[in-house]
């Protein structure tokens, strides 16, 4: 599967989840609504990110792939720690919600991700 498909189904999930739990979560207030919404934003974009970075290097040499995915791991971590300090910081979302949501949403894309990715290689491989 290519990196805009995945890209696309993570932007299916992210969009139907928020439309399933607004409702809920306008009872909450606007603030909390925004923190979930750039919560799942950002574990969106990181998973999109991840999931390119395995599918570009998967055809290099194992050096190259263990790099690319360690390195890109700890890139990843740093941006989403300084996307997470920046919107409770400076854009004043409340902490909870935004930690659930980034939690929750990297769960989620976690599991398709290696699911995803553990189908392909098992199909390479038989």
């Amino acid at each position: 599967m290519s990196a805009v498909r995945y890209g696309l189904i993570v932007l299916a999930i992210l969009v139907v989840s928020l439309a399933a739990v607004w409702p809920l979560l306008s009872a909450s207030g606007p603030s909390v609504q925004r923190a979930v919404a750039f919560g799942g934003v950002l574990a969106s974009l990181n998973t999109a990110l991840a999931y390119a970075l395995v599918r570009w290097s998967t055809s290099r040499s194992p050096n190259t792939f263990l790099g690319v995915v360690l390195g890109g791991m700890v890139g990843r971590l740093g941006l989403m720690l300084a996307a997470v300090v920046a919107g409770v910081l400076l854009l004043g979302f409340p902490k909870v919600p935004l930690a659930i949501a980034v939690l929750s949403y990297f769960v989620i894309f976690m599991v398709i991700e290696l699911t995803l990715l553990h189908r392909q290689t098992s199909r390479r491989e038989a």
